[in-house]
């Protein structure tokens, strides 16, 4: 599955019904959601920005993203910089709606 793909796919509900991601299925995800970095059961990635303004201008992109998608991260919030953590709590793992949404958020203009 190629980055494009994933950008037209929505994240789907989970409410525990799916297994989570291998290492193997994670890291052939990971190679689409560039900057990522898998730490155990969830992927991460800092963003950096020149001032407070920017980086709470980014935060609330990414909030409405995750709205819309119903998917939503973990989030480190800072002068200049926000690191962002994303796992399926529903299933204590990683599942492709945390892919989905790197990816997405990667695309957002900041």
């Amino acid at each position: 599955m190629n980055k494009t793909e994933l950008m037209r796919k929505r994240c789907k509900p989970c409410e525990g019904n799916v297994p989570q991601l291998t290492i193997l299925q994670s890291e052939e995800y990971l190679k689409q959601a560039k900057g990522w970095t898998l730490e155990g059961k969830r992927i991460t990635k800092k963003f950096k920005f020149k001032n407070f303004k920017e980086t709470m201008k980014f935060v609330n992109k990414v909030a409405d993203l995750a709205e819309r998608e119903g998917h939503h991260p973990d989030m480190e919030v800072s002068y200049g910089y926000v690191i962002i953590n994303l796992t399926t709590h529903a299933i204590n793992g990683l599942s492709e709606n945390d892919f989905i949404l790197a990816v997405k958020i990667n695309q957002l203009n900041f």
